[in-house]
């Protein structure tokens, strides 16, 4: 698959088929995003790779943390502002109500919204779920190494046709993370990532998100003088 390709194709898949994914296959996977670019080339990731048991103990477990309702359980970084504000604020709402619009979830629908929710902690039923960490040691430029590590994992996995769902709500679950695999004390839990193969008539797939052109975000310098 060509690079331009992988990058339009990718997209937040939330339902996936019973299909698995061989070990080779994530592994392969794991090994071209490792060629991300870091700061000095420390690569401050980790990956926690989860499948059939292990992956349905988890969730199992994440279910039961939110079911008890504790406050114990929250993520370790801030990844949203504390305020909105637009463009952001809009753009957030959009994602929000196209996805429910796409379920035939109704905005006074809470029951249906909070189970459409929780699906996220059983990856969307995809079969593997990846469990990324990050070194709390590290400074901000490590979350840039590892933004850009992510990004590679999931344009990697559409050359090998599959799809994948990056979530960072797994992050306030880090407690339930420790129980079940190795999890150092010194890592922040950052995301999770569900890895298979899309369900195409699964209606929230269908989903398309905007993207704002460059000329709305870019700035160009010095092509005036070029003739560029």
């Amino acid at each position: 698959m060509h690079v331009d390709a992988a990058i339009r194709s990718r997209k937040s898949v939330r339902r996936f088929l019973p299909k698995s994914v061989p070990k080779g296959t994530v592994e392969a996977i794991l090994d071209l995003a490792a060629r991300a670019p870091s700061g000095s080339n420390i690569q401050p990731w980790r990956v926690h790779v989860l499948t059939g048991d292990a992956k349905r103990a988890f969730s199992d477990d994440v279910l039961k943390a939110i079911e008890q309702g504790n406050d114990q359980h929250q993520p370790e970084y801030q990844y949203y502002p504390s305020e909105w504000f637009e463009p952001y604020l809009g753009r957030r709402r959009a994602v929000g109500f196209g996805l429910y619009e796409k379920l035939g979830i109704a905005k006074e629908d809470r029951a249906g919204r909070t189970r459409q929710e929780l699906r996220n902690y059983a990856f969307f039923d995809a079969p593997v779920g990846l469990l990324i960490t990050l070194d709390r040691r590290f400074n901000p430029g490590s979350y840039m190494d590892l933004g850009m590590f992510i990004q590679s994992i999931l344009l990697a996995a559409r050359g090998h046709g599959l799809h994948t769902c990056a979530q960072a709500a797994f992050a306030g679950y880090h407690q339930v993370a420790r129980q079940h695999v190795p999890l150092d004390d010194a890592h922040i839990l950052a995301c999770g990532i569900a890895l298979g193969y899309e369900d195409l008539e699964a209606p929230e797939n269908s989903l398309q998100t905007p993207r704002e052109k460059a000329a709305s975000f870019a700035t160009f310098h010095g092509y005036e003088h070029t003739g560029a």
